[in-house]
């Protein structure tokens, strides 16, 4: 089983994590090369990273993805996400973990921004 893991920082506002978990429920209805769709977050809000992680090997994954939902790569998508990865990689050697590029180097982000702000006009 593949899954797919939203990672996100996580907020203090709890209407701000349902969005992250609203877009990730959007994503796996448009995502066929995974069976599921998960969201964690990196601090302030639950589930961490390293317990969907745990979720998914529970569930039988093989094969799980991280994707960072950041849009620059700061120390949380070039060091804290990564060493997690890096953990989880060594906690569960056969099960393949593999940290996709972060948000914000999408080739197609900015069509997109430029797509939404032109539609407002």
């Amino acid at each position: 089983m593949r899954v797919l893991i939203i990672a996100a920082h996580g907020s203090r506002r709890k209407e701000s994590n349902k969005e992250v978990v609203e877009m990730s429920k959007a994503v796996s209805k448009q995502c066929a090369g995974y069976e599921k769709v998960h969201t964690a977050f990196l601090e302030l809000a639950l589930p961490s990273i390293e317990q969907c992680i745990d979720q998914a090997v529970g569930e039988g994954a093989k094969h799980i993805t991280v994707f960072p939902y950041f849009l620059a790569a700061g120390r949380h998508v070039a060091e804290d996400i990564p060493d997690i990865v890096v953990e989880k990689k060594e906690q569960y050697p056969n099960i393949s973990i593999e940290l996709a590029s972060y948000l914000g180097e999408a080739p197609r982000l900015p069509g997109l921004i430029a797509d939404l702000l032109s539609s407002e006009q």
